[in-house]
């Protein structure tokens, strides 16, 4: 399922237009973002956390010239599902 596929099936479920729908979605997945950039987590019980992680700076190799290469420090988003939500998807 692609973002096409999802807010049809969303606009469907949910008794919306397909503009509507997508106003939705491009709002939820807006304000995950806007809240992640500000360090905060998103907790969706029932579904799961979204977070970010600090990745340290590493150094990693080339693997086309075996050369060693700086890897810089950054922030990586992460989704961790709830274990309810697992549950479900595994019944």
């Amino acid at each position: 399922m692609n973002k096409g596929d999802l807010i049809k099936v969303m606009a469907r479920k949910a008794d919306f237009t397909e503009k509507d729908a997508t106003i939705a979605y491009n709002a939820f997945i807006e304000t995950i973002t806007e809240a992640l950039k500000a360090g905060d987590k998103v907790s969706l019980v029932g579904f799961g956390t979204f977070e970010v992680k600090e990745v340290a700076a590493k150094t990693g190799v080339n693997p086309q010239t075996g050369e060693k290469v700086e890897i810089a420090a950054c922030k990586k988003p992460v989704m961790k599902f709830g274990k309810s939500y697992k549950e479900l998807i595994n019944n």
